[in-house]
C-alpha cells in the first residue's frame, strides 16, 4: 500500500506543481488564475464545437502516445515519431490526390497506406539502430527533418495546386477521400474514434499478455541479459519501432485526411514531441495515457479563449508545458532514487522510465 501511495503521488506530483508555478506567472503579470482556467474551461467544452475540437486533437495525441508506450517499453526513445506521423501524412496525401476509388475502399486504403509510410519510416530508425549502432535518437531526429523536406518538396512541386507553386499546402482532397464527420455541429470522425478504441487495447493487451509484451520488457530492462536467454533484442526492438511507427502512421493520417483535408508542412505540430512527455508523465503505464492525452488536448484546446477574453496569450498553454516536463523528469528522479533507497518494495511488475532502463545495461 505504502508503495503504491507513493507511486501516485510521484506521478500527481508534476501535475500540482506546474499547476502551482503557472498560477503564480499569471497573477505576476496581474491577471486572475481562477479566470484564466476557467477560460480555458470555457474554451474546451462550451459546446459541442469545441469538445470536437478538443477530441479531434486527442485522437491524434493519444494514437502517438500509445504507439510510444511500445517503443519505451523495450527502452526506446523513438524521437523519430514526428518524422513518421509525417511520412503517413504523406503517403495518405498519395492516396487522397491519385487513387479513384469508392469511398468505402479508398478511405481505409488511406489508412494502410498511413499505416504505411509511418512503419517503412520507423523502421528506417530500427535499421539505423540495430544494425549500424547510430543511437535512435540521433537517427530519429535526423529523419524527421527528411520527412519535413520531402513533404515541403512535394508540395512546391508535384501535388503544388493548380494555380502554381506554394509551400502552403496541397490542393484540398476530394471529398471521397475524407473522412466523414460525425454530425455537422460533432465534427469527429467515428472511424478515427473506433480505431483509437482498437489501438488502445491491443497495445495493452500485447504488452501484458503476449510473448512479444514479455520480450519487449526483458529487452527495456536489461537488453544484455535478455539476449544471452535467448530473446531476440535486436528483432524485438525493430518490431517496436515499425509498431509505433504504423501507428503514429495513421495519426498523420488523421491530420490530413480529417483536420486539414490537405497535406502542409509540419503537419504534425508537435504532437510527437507531446507524446513523448505524455509517455514520461505515466512512466509507461498505457492505462493511464487515455485519461492524460485528453487533460493536454483539453488545455491546449482551451487557451485559445485567453487572448479574446482575457488578453493573454494562448502560448500560456506552453509555458504550463514547459514546467510540466521540469517537473516531471524531477519526479522520474525523486522516484529513482527512491526505488534505490528503498529496494525491498521493488519487485518485478516495476515500469521504468528509459534513463533507468539503460542506466540497468
Amino acid at each position: 500500500m505504502r508503495t503504491r501511495s507513493m507511486v501516485f503521488g510521484l506521478t500527481i506530483l508534476p501535475i500540482l506543481a506546474s499547476l502551482l508555478i503557472t498560477a503564480v506567472l499569471i497573477m505576476l503579470v496581474g491577471a486572475d488564475p481562477r479566470a484564466v482556467f476557467e477560460k480555458v474551461w470555457e474554451g474546451a467544452f462550451r459546446d459541442l464545437r469545441s469538445f470536437s475540437q478538443v477530441i479531434n486533437f486527442w485522437i491524434p495525441l493519444t494514437l502517438v502516445s500509445m504507439g510510444l508506450i511500445v517503443t519505451f517499453t523495450a527502452g526506446l526513445w523513438n524521437i523519430g515519431v514526428e518524422g513518421q506521423m509525417g511520412m503517413g501524412a504523406v503517403f495518405a496525401t498519395w492516396g487522397a490526390l491519385t487513387l479513384q476509388l469508392p469511398p468505402l475502399i479508398l478511405i481505409p486504403v488511406e489508412i494502410l497506406l498511413a499505416m504505411l509510410g509511418g512503419g517503412l519510416w520507423a523502421a528506417l530508425v530500427g535499421i539505423l539502430k540495430t544494425r549500424l549502432k547510430v543511437h535512435e535518437i540521433f537517427g530519429g531526429v535526423a529523419l524527421n527533418a527528411l520527412a519535413n523536406i520531402a513533404s515541403i518538396y512535394l508540395i512546391s512541386g508535384p501535388w503544388q495546386p493548380a494555380e502554381g507553386g506554394s509551400v502552403r499546402a496541397t490542393p484540398p482532397f476530394p471529398a471521397d477521400a475524407l473522412l466523414p464527420p460525425m454530425s455537422p455541429d460533432f465534427g469527429v470522425s467515428l472511424l478515427a474514434l473506433v480505431i483509437v478504441g482498437v489501438v488502445i487495447v491491443s497495445v495493452i493487451v500485447a504488452l501484458r499478455g503476449t510473448r512479444w509484451g514479455l520480450q519487449l520488457k526483458a529487452t527495456g530492462k536489461n537488453a544484455r541479459s535478455a539476449l544471452l536467454l535467448g530473446v531476440p533484442t535486436g528483432r524485438s526492438a525493430m518490431s517496436a519501432f515499425i509498431v509505433c511507427g504504423m501507428v503514429a502512421g495513421i495519426a498523420g493520417g488523421y491530420r490530413v485526411l480529417f483536420t486539414y483535408g490537405s497535406l502542409r508542412p509540419l503537419v504534425s505540430g508537435g504532437i510527437g514531441f507531446l507524446g513523448l512527455l505524455v509517455v514520461l508523465l505515466v512512466s509507461i503505464r498505457a492505462l493511464w495515457v487515455p485519461l492524460v492525452t485528453f487533460i493536454f488536448a483539453a488545455i491546449l484546446g482551451g487557451s485559445t479563449r485567453l487572448k479574446v477574453a482575457l488578453q493573454l496569450d494562448a502560448s500560456l498553454a506552453g509555458v504550463l508545458q514547459g514546467f510540466l516536463v521540469l517537473a516531471v523528469l524531477f519526479s522520474n528522479g525523486l522516484r529513482e532514487r527512491w526505488r534505490e533507497t528503498n529496494p525491498a518494495h521493488l519487485s518485478e511488475t516495476d515500469i521504468k522510465t528509459p534513463e533507468s532502463l539503460k542506466a540497468d545495461r
